[in-house]
């Protein structure tokens, strides 16, 4: 061997890094929040515990897209993928009442597109926007051979406070209850392995009309984030419980936070279903049952209140630009019964 081997020659661009970093710096500084003493480009973000808490909790998460991001890799579209990363995690510890301050994420890749990488963390900015979080670091890892060519892989990891005494865990929800549900965007950011076999058997193209628009742009409908309407109804109202509708859909998720004693019942017809779970479900013969433990069918946060909060409780999540239904009651829970139920 005469001649030198470099970096770059065995697949990784420190160049193309540098540039992804000089692209995205503007991108977080605009989710910049108070707080933040110092953000990319160092070794190790900064983040002071804001004023005014007593007895200050950080609450923290992590996820990633799972395999919707396979459907932006066939369509070519990377730019709301990151607002999917940013929701999943945001949405979680906001279940216990926390207020999402920071947001880190992670881009693996085999090699460094710097314009689809630059399109991924736009979205991931757009996320931190809409939570009202900042986007304080990263790291993107270029390895080689490590994936197939054009793809990559995404985590995400929320920091959020919430004052101790106002934690929310369902350890007050009691039969009498009303279970209220927030609309999803779509099928967020779950069941896509089961979705894209249901497209891969059924013959369909992701340019096939759906209700007016293509199903791609349907599937590609990045996740809902209800931060900040969520924490403006918390200054209004006492919500006793709350669940992040996700992988498990409401059967699964409904019962993370209830006590032992009581079971949500959940009305099938109380909400729309979503003409996308409808294709869903019929062009790939899934079972009623199968499609509540999988998709979140057109709910994708749940809030228990007392039932004389329920009207204003839905009142003040119109307001804050949620579309919200009583979707169901808390009763008694009876030996061996299961924890959550559709009707």
């Amino acid at each position: 061997m005469t001649t030198p081997l470099t970096y770059a020659a065995a697949g990784v661009s420190i160049d193309a890094g540098d540039e992804l970093v000089r692209r995205i710096k503007p991108l977080a500084e605009r989710t910049r929040i108070p707080g933040v003493l110092a953000g990319i480009g160092g070794f190790g973000a900064l983040f002071q515990v804001p004023s005014g808490y007593r007895e200050p909790v950080l609450v923290s998460g992590t996820d990633g897209v799972g395999t919707k991001l396979k459907l932006a890799f066939a369509l070519g579209r990377h730019r709301t993928i990151g607002q999917d990363l940013v929701a999943m995690s945001v949405n979680d510890i906001l279940v216990q009442g926390a207020t999402p301050l920071f947001f880190l994420d992670y881009y693996a890749c085999s090699h460094l597109d710097v314009d689809v990488a630059e399109q991924v963390v736009a979205g991931i900015a757009r996320g931190c926007e809409l939570a009202g979080c900042s986007l304080i670091g990263g790291e993107t890892a270029e390895m080689p051979g490590m994936y197939p060519p054009g793809e990559y892989d995404l985590a995400g990891f929320a920091v959020g406070v919430a004052e101790k005494s106002a934690l929310i865990d369902g350890s007050s929800i009691v039969p009498g209850d009303v279970v209220l549900g927030l609309a999803s965007s779509g099928a967020h950011s779950n069941g896509y392995s089961l979705i894209r076999r249901i497209v891969e058997t059924s013959g369909a193209r992701y340019s096939d009309d759906l209700d007016g628009r293509t199903l791609g742009d349907r599937l590609l409908e990045p996740t809902r984030i209800y931060c900040r309407s969520v924490l403006s109804v918390m200054t209004q109202l006492t919500l006793k419980g709350m669940a992040h509708i996700t992988g498990g859909g409401l059967v699964e998720n409904v019962p993370r936070i209830l006590p032992t004693a009581v079971q949500a019942v959940i009305r099938r017809e109380a909400w729309p279903r979503p003409a996308i779970f409808d294709w869903l479900q019929q062009r790939g013969q899934v079972e009623e049952r199968e499609m509540h433990r999988v998709f979140n069918c057109g709910i994708g946060y749940v809030v228990v209140v007392s039932a004389p909060d329920a009207h204003a409780a839905c009142h003040a999540f119109g307001a804050a630009g949620e579309t919200c239904w009583p979707v169901g009651t808390i009763g008694s829970r009876a030996p061996d019964a299961p924890a959550c139920v559709i009707k």
